[in-house]
């Protein structure tokens, strides 16, 4: 995701290994962001939702918001839902 801007607003919670997280993404956003507001994390891309694209944006910002390898993050609920839930592998 190279050349994109990355911005990050508010205090993403801290998960530990196992742990899952909630996210609400909006794809075709005008810009990459992952943002922290009253418990919930709204993530923001600027790919379409198809081919999993979107999905793999998602995981890519939420990792460096996370501050772990994209590697780490596994998509648990909803690969086809604006509403998604991933978890942090060990």
């Amino acid at each position: 995701m190279s050349g994109k801007a990355r911005n990050s607003t508010g205090a993403i919670p801290e998960i530990a290994p196992g742990e899952e997280i909630a996210v609400r993404v909006t794809p075709r956003a005008s810009r990459n962001a992952v943002v922290a507001e009253e418990g919930l994390v709204r993530v923001y891309v600027t790919v379409p939702p198809e081919g999993g694209k979107a999905n793999a944006a998602v995981q890519e910002l939420l990792a460096e918001a996370l501050g772990v390898a994209k590697t780490r993050l596994e998509l648990v609920r909803g690969a086809s839902s604006r509403e998604k839930t991933f978890r942090l592998l060990p």
